[in-house]
C-alpha cells in the first residue's frame, strides 16, 4: 500500500498511543495502573498518617487550607512576540483563532499562586502546603446574558511535550454559551511554556520547586483552580475573578486521552481523601474512566480508535455512561485543521509531518457527539436526568472491531458520515510516530457512489432520517443535524 503523508501538527491533536509505547506517549488500558512515582525528596511539610476523610459535596464547600491568589487578566498582544522582555508584547500559548468577538466571548490569561497538597499516584497523601505557581487560560461569554452557567474546566493535555486545548470546540461552547478553562497542572507543560516565553511564564512552577517532579501536586492543582472559579471565598483578598463577575451553576472536569487517565487517579484515589469536592460532573473523552462509583456522574466518550484498548468495558450505572463513536478516531481530521495554522505560529520548529500507511485523518464528527454528551451531564447534574444508553461497537472473535462489506465499523453511535458513508471513515491505521491514533479516511470511488445511491434526493434523504433518529435518540443536537445535512447537500453526493 502507497504510503500517504500528513502534516500532523506536531503531534498536537494525538494525545495517546494505544498499544505499546509510540513515540514516548503514556498507555493506557482498562484496569491499567499508572508506573509509581520516583522517589521524592523528603517534603517541608509532612502529612499525618492518617487522611482526611472523604467529604461529601455540599453548598458551602471546604476550602484550601491556603487561599489562592489569582492575578490577571495578563496584557496580551496578537500578533505578538512571544520572546519580547515585555509581557504586554507576548500572548498566551496556543491562543485560539476563533472569531470570539464576534460571539460575545473574551479570552483571557491568569496566573495562580497557592498551595497545594501532594499525591501519590495511589492516594497516598504525601505533603501539605507545598507552594506552586500556574497559569489558566479562559475562554468565557463577555455578558452574563450569554452564560448559561456552566464551567468546563479542562486539564490540559501535555503528550506532545506542551499544553493543548484539546477539547476546545469554539462553535459548540459558545453555542451553548459555556465557559472554557484550560489548567495548566504538569511539568511538562509549565516547562514547556518558560521555555516559550519566559517573560510571560518564567514563574510558573508545579514542582515545588523542583521536590515533586513527577506531578505529585497536579491533582490538587487541578482540584483548586476549578474552585477559584466557583467560590470567591477560595480567592485571596486582591485576586482577579477570572470569569469576570461570571456566575457558575455548575462546573464540570473535563480532560481527553492521558489527562483522562490523570484524572482517573483524581477520582478513583485522590478525590475520595480531599478535603474539597469542586466539581459537580465528569467527561472522560478518549481515554479510560473511573473504576469507582462515586457521587459525581461521569460521561465517558470514546472513539472507534479507543475501543481496541478496552479489554473488559464498564457497564453503565446510576452515575456512569459509556458512549462509542463508530468510525471516528482518536485525532480526526478537525483538531488537525483547527491547530495546524495555530502551531505554525506558535512552535518555532512548525509542525512535523509523518508517514501513514494509509490516508490519515478520520472526517467523523466526535465532536458534535460531545456537544451533546455535555449537554445530557449538565441535565444530568442539574436535574437528575440521566442520559441515553448507547449501544457498544461490535466486536468480532478475534476481540477486532467487526465490520461491514464496505469495512466499515458496526454498532456504536452512528452518524450519517459512517451509516450513509461517502468514505471509509475508520479508527484504525498504522505507521511510525503517531499515526495509529489518526483513523483512517479514504474517499469511495464515483463508481461506488453510484452504486449506493443513484439519485441525490435519495441520499439526502438518508442523511436526514439517520441523524434526526440520532437526535431523536439523543446522541447529537438539531443544529448539529442541520449542519450535517447541509454538507451533505454541499458535497453533490448523488446521481450523475
Amino acid at each position: 500500500m502507497n504510503r500517504r503523508t500528513v502534516a500532523a501538527v506536531g503531534a498536537a491533536v494525538l494525545l495517546l498511543a494505544l498499544s505499546g509505547t509510540v513515540a514516548g506517549l503514556l498507555v493506557w488500558e482498562r484496569g491499567a495502573k499508572e508506573p509509581e512515582a520516583k522517589p521524592s525528596p523528603p517534603p517541608a511539610t509532612e502529612a499525618t498518617p492518617t487522611p482526611p476523610p472523604t467529604v461529601a459535596v455540599e453548598a458551602t464547600p471546604p476550602l484550601p487550607a491556603r487561599c489562592v491568589m489569582v492575578e490577571g487578566p495578563l496584557p496580551a498582544r496578537l500578533p505578538g512576540d512571544r520572546a519580547a522582555s515585555d509581557v504586554s508584547q507576548t500572548y498566551p500559548f496556543l491562543s485560539t483563532t476563533d472569531d470570539l468577538a464576534g460571539n460575545g466571548y473574551v479570552e483571557e490569561e491568569f496566573l495562580l499562586a497557592g498551595e497545594a497538597d501532594a499525591f501519590g499516584r495511589d492516594g497516598t497523601l504525601l505533603a501539605t502546603g507545598v507552594p506552586y505557581r500556574t497559569r489558566i487560560i479562559v475562554r468565557r461569554p463577555a455578558a452574563e446574558s450569554r452564560f448559561d452557567g456552566t464551567v468546563l474546566a479542562e486539564w490540559q493535555n501535555v503528550t506532545a511535550g506542551y499544553d493543548l486545548d484539546a477539547l476546545w470546540d469554539g462553535k459548540g461552547f459558545m453555542r451553548a454559551g459555556y465557559a472554557w478553562v484550560g489548567v495548566s497542572a504538569q511539568r511538562v507543560g509549565v516547562d514547556f511554556l518558560k521555555d516559550w516565553s519566559p517573560a510571560r511564564y518564567g514563574t510558573l512552577d508545579v514542582t515545588g520547586g523542583g521536590r515533586y517532579t513527577e506531578d505529585q501536586l497536579s491533582y490538587d492543582i487541578f482540584a483548586q483552580a476549578a474552585l477559584v472559579l466557583r467560590e470567591p471565598r477560595a480567592r485571596c483578598p486582591g485576586s482577579a475573578d477570572p470569569l469576570g463577575g461570571l456566575r457558575p451553576a455548575t462546573v464540570l472536569g473535563i480532560g481527553a486521552s492521558q489527562s483522562a487517565l490523570r484524572m482517573v487517579v483524581y477520582y478513583d484515589a485522590v478525590l475520595p481523601k480531599a478535603r474539597y469536592r469542586p466539581f459537580d460532573g465528569y467527561a472522560f473523552v478518549v481515554g479510560p474512566a473511573p473504576s469507582r462509583e462515586g457521587s459525581e456522574p461521569i460521561f465517558h466518550v470514546l472513539s472507534e480508535t479507543d475501543v481496541r484498548a478496552v479489554p473488559r468495558r464498564r457497564d453503565d450505572s446510576d452515575t456512569y455512561r459509556r458512549w462509542e463513536v463508530a468510525g471516528a478516531a482518536h485525532a480526526g481530521y478537525r483538531g488537525y485543521a483547527y491547530r495546524l495554522p495555530i502551531l505554525q505560529r506558535d512552535l518555532p520548529s512548525g509542525p512535523a509531518s509523518y508517514q501513514c500507511e494509509r490516508p490519515p485523518l478520520s472526517r467523523v464528527s466526535l465532536h458534535l457527539v460531545l456537544r451533546a454528551a455535555y449537554a445530557h451531564l449538565v441535565a444530568w447534574v442539574r436535574e437528575g436526568t440521566p442520559p441515553p444508553h448507547a449501544p457498544d461497537i461490535l466486536r468480532d472473535e478475534t476481540g477486532s472491531v467487526a465490520r461491514n462489506e464496505l469495512g466499515l465499523a458496526l454498532g456504536g453511535i452512528q452518524l450519517s458520515q459512517v451509516a450513509v458513508p461517502t468514505a471509509l471513515n475508520t479508527g484504525a491505521n498504522s505507521g511510525p510516530g503517531f499515526c495509529i491514533l489518526l483513523g483512517t479516511h479514504i474517499p469511495f470511488e464515483p463508481q461506488r457512489l453510484a452504486e449506493l445511491y443513484p439519485s441525490r434526493e435519495r441520499y439526502l434523504a438518508l442523511v436526514e432520517q439517520v441523524d434526526r433518529n440520532n437526535v431523536r435518540l439523543g446522541y447529537l443536537l438539531p443544529e448539529d443535524a442541520a449542519d450535517l445535512l447541509a454538507e451533505a447537500r454541499e458535497s453533490g453526493v448523488g446521481g450523475d
